[in-house]
């Protein structure tokens, strides 16, 4: 097979790279300098004239990595071209990552577009700088089709594509094992019966510092940590944001010395879900100046034992600090389950001020729950729990105050932490084309898929329960992937091929 293909083999047009069989990569997203706009435009304005030239009765999907929600410099240029264009973040808090949901409808899209047919090409694209993610989506789609195995080894096949120092210009840190550890969860996808995972909502207990590293030029480090991700408590909000930092004041933080501790355990108690950022920084000594010390970005479905055991290969840190970092160090972070119910009763009765009945406060919950309410759904029973909530609030309010906490538990026991994949919207699969007026939305798309628009213009699609089918006749299209709101897409296609019969490809 591998002869026959160099017998057939035809050069890629002027300005791609080939990476795998109908897998392309734009040249341009090596480059670290600004095009000019009409620069721009006329070098993908000649790239597709040789791709239709090349192949002739081909189809194109273009997905693009892109900064910000501004309309991107691709989606201009391919305006009047037929092909259809896909665009996702470069980034999660700050690391050339995505969140579990968008690299799973990355992967499914991918795969879908390949197996739909011999004449669906590939090809990437990502916006200046966007380069690292670029490598790592495109790794775990090669590990996704079992083309390759081996995470370092696909990661580092994707690197050399690209000139050697191109990592460091575009980043301080080194995200590489953040990322290895990404695609280690993309493997276990050939061994898990559910992939991915449901998500599951943790405490961060602690973190354990084995061997200090010394950030401190005398052989220690004064450590504080910050924690971002997703709240387990706030359904209807699945944004990013800051979970935890650890207080300036007050006696928690103090500096420690390598001939004074061999381990540092910091109390941390954070819940969590999905996908996680995990921060270590060391301030000076008058406690103002930051310097950091690492980075790991996890995800939760994916701890096993509740523990992450990460050694100074494992985390994240700047490119010339690792001589910083004992050959023994060792970060343990360890989680217990998250009694959801126990948690909302402690954080609702801590503020609590009592004036005759129920405190102020109680009247501010309400109207949360009732904001956070999907009444679209009729397969929901949150209104159930909502009625349930406001008859204990009733009752309370006409016991005495001393039966007041027993109610609240009763109440809030009713309640879960509902995983994201749970909040799937629904759609339907039908010959229609659907359109909108705005270029700056998503614009146009035929393949016989209704996506439907959630307010503020754009498609957000996000673990689908199937891959989109996005082949067939497809119509000049952009389709921007955000993972929020909650998803708008239910769409079908084949799995990959078994393993077995797939050998890695070598075209490269």
């Amino acid at each position: 097979m591998s002869l026959f293909r160099k017998l057939f083999y035809r050069k890629p047009p002027d300005g791609l790279l080939e990476v795998s069989e109908r897998v392309y990569v734009f040249d341009c997203c090596f480059n670290t300098d600004a095009w000019q706009e009409e620069d721009y435009k006329g070098y993908i304005g000649g790239i597709v004239s040789q791709l239709k030239e090349h192949f002739p009765d081909a189809s194109f999907l273009v997905f693009n990595f892109r900064e910000g929600e501004k309309q991107t410099q691709i989606a201009d240029a391919l305006s009047k071209n037929d092909m259809t264009l896909m665009e996702y973040p470069w980034q999660y808090e700050g690391s050339p990552l995505l969140t579990m949901e968008m690299i799973h409808h990355f992967l499914r899209s991918g795969e879908s577009w390949l197996s739909l047919g011999q004449q669906n090409i590939l090809l990437m694209h990502c916006e200046r700088g966007g380069w690292p993610v670029l490598a790592f989506m495109l790794a775990g789609l090669l590990i996704y089709r079992k083309q390759y195995s081996g995470e370092q080894k696909t990661l580092d096949m994707i690197h050399r594509q690209a000139p050697r120092e191109l990592l460091q210009l575009l980043s301080p840190f080194n995200h590489v094992p953040s990322q290895l550890r990404y695609l280690q969860y993309v493997t276990r996808r050939n061994a898990a019966s559910e992939w991915p995972p449901l998500d599951r909502a943790l405490t961060l207990d602690c973190v354990i510092l084995r061997s200090l590293p010394n950030f401190d030029g005398e052989g220690g480090c004064c450590p504080l940590f910050r924690v971002y991700g997703q709240d387990p408590f706030l359904v209807s909000d699945q944004t990013s944001k800051l979970l935890y930092s650890t207080p300036k004041k007050g006696n928690i933080l103090r500096a420690y010395k390598q001939i004074e501790c061999e381990l540092v355990k910091i109390d941390i108690n954070c819940h969590i879900q999905g996908d996680v950022v995990l921060e270590c920084i060391s301030l000076n000594d008058d406690m103002e100046l930051e310097e950091m010390m690492f980075r790991a970005v996890f995800n939760t479905a994916f701890i096993r034992s509740n523990i992450l055991m990460l050694n100074r290969d494992e985390i994240d840190m700047l490119w010339d600090a690792k001589d910083r970092f004992p050959k023994n160090f060792r970060a343990e972070i360890l989680f217990s389950e998250m009694d959801a119910a126990a948690s909302i009763v402690a954080e609702n009765l801590s503020g609590f001020e009592e004036k005759e009945g129920l405190p102020v406060e109680a009247f501010a919950n309400v109207k949360e729950i009732f904001s956070s309410v999907e009444w679209s759904d009729p397969n929901s029973d949150f209104a159930l729990n909502v009625l349930q909530q406001i008859s204990a609030s009733n009752i309370a309010q006409e016991n005495s105050s001393a039966d007041l906490q027993h109610r609240v538990e009763i109440s809030t026991q009713k309640q879960e932490t509902i995983p994201r994949k749970e909040l799937a919207g629904q759609s339907t699969v039908t010959n229609a084309t659907v359109s909108t007026a705005s270029s700056e939305q998503a614009l146009t798309v035929s393949a016989g898929i209704e996506l439907m628009e959630p307010k503020g213009g754009s498609i957000s699609p996000s673990t689908p329960a199937q891959p989109p089918p996005l082949g067939l006749a497809v119509t000049s299209s952009v389709i921007k992937v955000h993972p929020h709101p909650p998803p708008t897409l239910h769409l079908s296609a084949s799995e990959p091929s078994d393993p077995s019969t797939v050998k890695e490809t070598e075209t490269i």
